[in-house]
């Protein structure tokens, strides 16, 4: 299981000062685009942290807007969309690859990655603009759900390889999805991440908002960068990790 964690968020004088302490505990950089946070100068240095410390590079776009910061729905076309996911794409890979790096996947972000989940046709629109993508032949990250088996069967009439990510520090719904950030405890405290991830680690489940028990596959956790206490949890997990991977080791070999 890989972690990783959105960065590169910092627009003009607002910033999200995590992205160099955090970057040494992760595995994979979930960058922004500039459409809802991440000034060229940001993302610039953020592609050279994560180059620095042999992360894996991952485009993160959004709907456009700033304002919002990515997390308002909004109605677009297909065609707007996937030239809007384009745009982004190309360009952190643009600025990747002129310091010697490459986007390797792609994760949408918030009310974007919120509303593909739910909606069959976005999904789809998502998906299609992965196949005649900037970066052909390149993961997509979505939320891993009870539902992974139709989801990952959808995503191959595209051609596309989904990467399931859970969150550590977001509560969940009976029905696999993220409880809503306007709700009371949708953002889970410092201790309340670490069991949730911890039994992922463990048992690959996750106990929702009313104590149903949700299992699915997990490729990755993601700890967000805006999280309160996000370097430490990060620090913790890798940590926690680490344990479990030692642990598969038998005694007297490298494997």
């Amino acid at each position: 299981m890989m972690l990783n964690c959105d960065l590169g968020e910092s627009y003009g004088a607002w910033t999200m000062p995590v992205d160099g302490q955090i970057m040494v505990h992760i595995d994979m950089a979930n960058i922004a685009c500039g459409f809802h946070g991440g000034d060229p100068l940001t993302l610039q240095k953020a592609i050279r942290l994560a180059l620095e410390h042999n992360v894996t590079i991952g485009a993160h776009p959004s709907y456009p807007d700033l304002q919002g910061f990515g997390r308002r729905s909004l109605a677009m076309a297909e065609d707007e969309l996937i030239a809007c996911l384009h745009y982004q794409i190309a360009a952190l890979d643009g600025m990747a690859r002129a310091q010697g790096g490459r986007v390797e996947y792609v994760k949408p972000h918030g009310a974007l990655y919120n509303d593909m989940m739910q909606n069959t046709e976005l999904r789809r629109s998502v998906l299609k603009a992965m196949t005649q993508g900037p970066v052909p032949d390149i993961p997509l990250m979505i939320q891993a759900h009870p539902d992974h088996e139709q989801l990952t069967l959808e995503a191959a009439e595209f051609g596309v390889v989904l990467l399931f990510e859970a969150f550590a520090d977001r509560r969940y719904t009976a029905q696999g999805y993220l409880l809503s950030r306007k709700q009371a405890g949708a953002v889970l405290n410092e201790e309340e991440a670490f069991a949730q991830a911890t039994r992922l680690m463990d048992e690959g489940v996750i106990i929702a908002n009313d104590n149903s028990v949700l299992a699915m596959p997990v490729d990755t956790l993601c700890v967000h960068g805006d999280s309160p206490g996000a370097v430490a949890m990060a620090e913790a997990l890798r940590v926690a990790l680490t344990k479990r991977k030692l642990s598969h080791i038998r005694p007297g070999t490298n494997a």
